[in-house]
């Protein structure tokens, strides 16, 4: 009887509603901000200018979105849950502010972007990679974006060559953009809070490396499987050099280049690097190719390429932005491709 009194009181707790009447689900990463003073930080650090369009993201009950709508000259916000859409529209409606705010209501990965110069969000932090790299693609391009992280996340996308989280995600990101560490937020000024503490960083599209995207990412690949291996050991690897030899023989025979491939691609003739795992605790003499023959040939190709340029005996997680790029580039005059 007790335990069942407890157990009723409980659920009965877990259903209490946060902010007008709406319970939020952590599930889906609604985590509102409730820190007035952190939300004025925020627009204050976002450079925001009166004739700004602003795009947020997520914006739940608005405590952001008010602060938005006074300093810019309108907010597009896009938001999935239909609840959160309603207390937006009650939110404002009436007021001198709602002629400036648009509402979408969809899922943001999915949704066609408008223009928009700047964009200020909480996001929910399971869509943090495939977000990121959508304003970034996006035309054309906006000013800046000010945009809360989980905190690792964000300290991926300003690590440094050397850094212990220096990675794919970092490389690729600024390969496109400058980014910069705003401020720490810790779980607290949530509701309800996170288990995580949480960063907000500045992300500034810049003139890209041009490099073609197939070939940059199949590259990146494989560089960072092993990233605190040498290169001349990542890519003496069977795997690896099965996998660049069969590319190699299959454009030469065609007589393609990687900017012709698209039909390629389609027929899946072409080696794809995108399925490609590897463990860094295998043994390198395990993944090494057997000498003789055909294969030989193309290694000593391959390794040319590293030893001619310097890179043999340097490591992915110690290597800048340019010198992958200028790699890529070397590898690619010798014949070598990766997408």
């Amino acid at each position: 009887m007790a335990g069942g009194k407890v157990r009723k009181e409980k659920a009965k707790a877990a259903a209490t509603p946060y902010q007008g009447g709406i319970s939020f689900h952590k599930s889906k990463g609604q985590h509102i901000l409730k820190n007035p003073l952190l939300v004025d930080s925020i627009v204050q650090k976002s450079g925001i200018k009166p004739t700004d369009v602003i795009l947020e993201i997520g914006p739940g009950t608005g405590n952001l979105t008010k602060k938005l709508l006074e300093a810019g000259k309108k907010v597009i916000a896009v938001e999935i849950d239909a609840r959160m859409v309603l207390e937006l529209q009650r939110r404002f409606q009436g007021t001198p502010l709602s002629n400036r705010l648009q509402i979408i209501q969809g899922d943001v990965l999915k949704t066609e972007l408008p223009y928009f110069d700047i964009c200020v969000a909480n996001i929910p932090y399971q869509i943090s990679s495939p977000l990121t790299f959508k304003l970034l693609h996006h035309k054309p391009a906006f000013r800046c974006a000010i945009i809360m992280f989980q905190k690792e996340f964000a300290m991926r996308l300003i690590a440094q060559p050397g850094d212990k989280l220096y990675c794919r995600l970092t490389v690729n990101t600024q390969r496109l953009a400058q980014v910069s560490h705003l401020l720490k937020v810790g779980r607290n000024n949530f509701r309800p809070p996170p288990k995580v503490d949480s960063s907000v960083v500045r992300i500034e599209p810049r003139k890209q490396f041009e490099v073609n995207e197939k070939e940059w990412d199949g590259f990146l690949r494989i560089c960072f499987n092993r990233k605190n291996k040498t290169l001349g050991s990542i890519f003496r690897q069977k795997k690896v050099l099965s996998l660049l030899e069969k590319n190699y023989k299959t454009l030469r025979a065609l007589n393609l280049n990687p900017d012709q491939q698209g039909a390629m691609e389609e027929t899946n003739d072409v080696m794809q690097f995108e399925d490609m795992e590897m463990d860094d605790d295998e043994a390198d003499d395990e993944m090494e190719v057997e000498e003789g023959g055909e294969t030989s040939e193309f290694k000593e190709k391959v390794l040319k390429v590293l030893k001619d340029n310097g890179f043999e005996n340097e490591r992915s997680s110690k290597l800048k932005l340019r010198e992958f790029v200028t790699l890529l580039a070397e590898f690619c005059k010798a014949g070598i491709h990766f997408s």
